[in-house]
């Protein structure tokens, strides 16, 4: 059986555009959200979409939900989405602006 999910992104172009992503999902892709309490306060919720050939991440670190894709990591999983990084391990995760240079920002999962 084959699943689909549907992605909604906004793209920040001049004016604003809005398109839409089908991702063909097989039987063996696992889709979670788990919510994450970051050190400044801030409210961090991720869904991981994962199967045999690919990891993504959809979360708003900026208040504006990104499709972030898995990249090579030496321990983890570390997604990415234009100037944007978000480093997993096991219920912690840092997310970080590469851009502004900005100091990583911890962010540990929420109990169930």
């Amino acid at each position: 059986m084959i699943r689909t999910i549907l992605l909604a992104l906004t793209l920040a172009v001049p004016a604003q555009a809005e398109i839409s992503l089908n991702l063909p999902l097989g039987a063996q892709t696992e889709t979670i959200v788990v919510d994450h309490t970051c050190a400044d306060g801030r409210d961090l919720s991720v869904r991981y979409i994962t199967d045999a050939h690919q990891s993504l991440a959809l979360l708003s670190p900026d208040g504006s939900e990104r499709l972030f894709v898995a990249v090579l990591a030496g321990s983890g999983v570390r997604y990415v989405s234009g100037e944007w990084e978000w480093w997993n391990k096991g219920n912690e995760g840092t997310l970080t602006n590469l851009r502004t240079r900005m100091a990583p920002l911890p962010c540990e999962a929420n109990e169930d």
